[in-house]
């Protein structure tokens, strides 16, 4: 499977009388926009704003962040299943508006949204600092259920980001990546001498608001499967979960997963990428023993000599992740974890809930607890009004100033355990 993503790059967003791109920059319209997200009756009112890099802005709370993107060649249509007819993805040419993105805010569903700020000290822990924001600030209509506030917001990001993504489609890209999988034993052919590697990708899929979407289906009723990278890469994959924020996949970083993008710049070179298995994080200990034996059961059928996996969340998910590393080793692999930590605020304490003499090789995305300030902006896009029942807040964060003492897993991405962030760990 190949697919050719061409990249048009964004450097400035603008409200205009239509939607288009020109000379790197986006002009958005605001009202078509607000049309677009009001056609869903569960929602009473929205509104567009911008936030650029380097602005004195805050944006809370953030619920999903999208790359707006247009199919131009093959099967299928940006997020299959959701807003466009069940296709399967992942070959053809796809565009993508790289440096802009959809924000999607209003008043809290959960509690584990979170906050962007555009500049000062927090701006560095979240890589949304960096793109050109267009916000979209919705409310639900009084009483509505949880499930489907969440369906709501999440479905208007994702038709917001579709609509920006069509003022790509006819544009001449200012770069054309290629990746290409090829069928099993077509890949084993090609590099046979080469190591043959593997992504356990697992999603967040434990219910109660922390659901991922696969083709539309919700992660948690589907059972381990293979996947071409490239699928993951054109929008199979929807976040549609209020995780903690620090950690939490949003549909832009499935899309953009820095895992896929680091494993094909070394296929046929260093290793051979065979695929992702894709696997889900479950309530209950059976289900949690069900999934993990059949991912390593895949790692064995794949005949991999290594894997890589990385979790979504903390807590509960360290088991399956432990669960996960055990058994692929035992089929044979080697194993690298990717996640974040969380030892406490003194940083004494466990940083894993759970943990495997298999676990040896750990990158560190950094540690959620630490305490920041979050110095006042001149502009908040959404609402404080939240900020201490957030994950991360706590009575007394919130300061008659508008500046914020948090811990750093408010921030959206800023632990994300997939390396899309700017922290790391080290042992010396």
């Amino acid at each position: 499977m190949k697919l050719e993503l061409g990249k048009i790059f964004i450097h400035d967003v603008q409200f205009a009388e239509r939607t288009y791109v020109e000379n790197g920059t986006l002009y958005v319209c605001r009202q078509e926009i607000i049309s677009l997200v009001l056609e869903d009756d569960r929602l009473v009112s929205a509104d567009v704003d911008l936030a650029k890099p380097g602005e004195s802005v805050r944006i809370a709370p953030v619920k999903d962040v999208i790359e707006p993107r247009v199919k131009v060649e093959g099967d299928g249509g940006l997020f299959p299943g959701i807003i466009n007819k069940v296709r399967q993805v992942g070959a053809g040419r796809t565009h993508a508006l790289v440096g802009a993105a959809v924000v999607t805010s209003g008043r809290i569903v959960g509690f584990q949204e979170g906050i962007i700020d555009m500049s000062g000290e927090a701006a560095k822990y979240t890589p949304f600092s960096r793109t050109n924001n267009v916000c979209v600030i919705f409310r639900a209509k009084e009483g509505i259920d949880a499930h489907e506030h969440e369906t709501a917001g999440r479905l208007a990001g994702l038709k917001v980001a579709a609509y920006i993504g069509e003022a790509a489609r006819e544009l001449t890209p200012d770069e054309i990546v290629t990746y290409e999988t090829k069928p099993y034993l077509e890949q084993i052919a090609e590099y046979p001498d080469l190591p043959k590697v593997g992504y356990i990708h697992m999603l967040q899929s434990q219910g109660l608001l922390h659901d991922t979407y696969y083709y539309g289906v919700d992660a948690k009723k589907f059972i381990p499967t293979f996947m071409y990278p490239t699928e993951i890469m054109d929008g199979a994959i929807v976040s549609g979960n209020c995780v903690a924020p620090c950690d939490k996949v949003t549909t832009f970083h499935h899309l953009n997963n820095p895992v896929i993008e680091d494993l094909y710049k070394q296929h046929g070179k260093d290793l051979n990428f065979i695929g992702v298995i894709l696997t889900n994080e479950n309530v209950f200990l059976a289900d949690k023993e069900r999934c993990s034996d059949m991912v390593g059961k895949l790692v064995e059928f794949l005949g991999l000599d290594g894997v890589i996996i990385t979790e979504e969340g903390y807590g509960n998910p360290d088991t399956d992740l432990m669960m996960n590393c055990r058994k692929a080793t035992a089929a044979g692999a080697k194993v690298v974890l990717i996640t974040d930590e969380f030892p406490g605020r003194d940083g004494k304490s466990q940083s894993l809930a759970d943990a495997v003499p298999e676990a040896d090789t750990v990158v560190s995305c950094g540690q959620g607890n630490l305490i920041i300030h979050f110095p006042p902006m001149d502009k908040v896009i959404g609402t404080l009004e939240f900020v201490e029942t957030m994950i991360g807040g706590y009575e007394g964060s919130l300061k008659p100033d508008g500046s914020i003492d948090a811990e750093l897993q408010i921030i959206i991405a800023s632990t994300i355990a997939n390396g899309y962030n700017h922290l790391a760990a080290r042992t010396y």
